[in-house]
């Protein structure tokens, strides 16, 4: 029984040199962060913002991969089913959570990843054309009230967060508005300057400079605080609408099973690559996203209360699981 005893102790002690060696000797080289939307979007304008800090910090080249498609479906299922050695990291966003709801999947986004850290938030502003005549949110809720049926709201697709957003507005004040579906948020953006839709909650970085312009009306914006950059346009939760409050958020995703000494190295480095002033004016610039650190616990909480609150939403809208084609 001793004899069998420490040999169990001389594996455990064993394994734990094995995974101390590895989270010491990590990254011995190149680290991929995983853009599920294309050159140019929210989510790999804040992956590029963040990767130059990020390498200097880990001393290794930090590349950026856009695997865009199915709504970020393919690049989550490509991390998902990569080695989960830390060197293959994915950047979900508030997309991710509605995945679920949408179509089938052959991954579990609640269980077949870890998380990181939350690492910033992209604000949206809830947008109407300069000729409606209401300046507030409930100002527009009295006006859809008072003719049901005949306003529509857009957004970038059928599932998308703009269409949920919508379907909390309408379930919330107990509205009649359409749904207008479109192919992406500029074109969802250009249908509400044009009037041809009346309102839409849009991403900051494609609205801000249409609203400075005076092209569209913003009556409110998402998240905590009033955005910097429009500091007279009042919050959701302001106006009296907290659950439409989220912004876009950013956590990176490591595959399930990559190791805990890993993670916290990861977590580290990101929390160093954010503090740095490069890239907080990168991410603060062109990507509009507000840096944020968290724990890897604090980001896993953050993202399994998403899934569950936009599928939720998915469901009451009567959204079912499509296949993924």
């Amino acid at each position: 029984m001793h004899r069998k005893a420490f040999l169990a102790a001389l594996a455990a002690a064993a394994c734990c040199l094995v995974t101390a060696a590895h989270a010491q000797s990590f990254p011995s080289r190149p680290v991929t962060l995983v853009s599920p939307f294309p050159a140019g979007s929210g989510s790999d304008l804040t992956a590029r913002a963040v990767t130059p800090g990020l390498a200097e910090v880990l001393g290794q080249p930090v590349v950026v991969e856009n695997r865009p498609g199915a709504g970020g479906a393919i690049g989550a299922q490509y991390v998902a089913k990569a080695k989960p050695d830390g060197y293959t990291l994915f950047l979900a966003s508030l997309s991710f959570s509605v995945l679920p709801s949408l179509m089938e999947l052959n991954f579990d986004p609640a269980k077949d990843f870890e998380a990181v850290i939350l690492m910033g938030q992209q604000g949206m502003a809830f947008v109407v054309p300069t000729s409606l005549p209401v300046n507030s949110m409930a100002e527009l809720a009295a006006l859809a009230k008072s003719q049901p049926g005949k306003l529509n709201y857009a957004s970038a697709g059928s599932g998308s967060i703009g269409h949920l957003a919508g379907e909390l507005f309408k379930n919330e004040r107990s509205l009649n508005i359409v749904h207008v579906p479109f192919k992406g948020t500029p074109e969802a953006l250009t249908a509400i300057m044009m009037g041809e839709v009346q309102m839409g909650l849009i991403a900051m970085p494609a609205a801000e400079a249409q609203i400075k312009a005076g092209k569209v009306k913003a009556l409110a914006v998402t998240g905590t605080k009033r955005y910097a950059g429009l500091p007279e346009v009042p919050t959701l939760a302001e106006s009296g609408l907290p659950s439409l409050s989220d912004s876009v958020w950013y956590v990176v995703l490591a595959p399930a099973g990559t190791p805990k000494d890993v993670i916290d190295k990861l977590n580290a480095a990101f929390r160093q690559a954010i503090a740095k002033p490069a890239t907080v004016e990168r991410m603060e610039g062109p990507a509009k996203t507000a840096p944020s650190v968290s724990t890897p616990q604090e980001a896993t909480a953050y993202v399994r209360a998403q899934i569950v609150k936009w599928n939720g939403v998915a469901a009451q809208a009567g959204l079912k699981p499509q296949a993924n084609k």
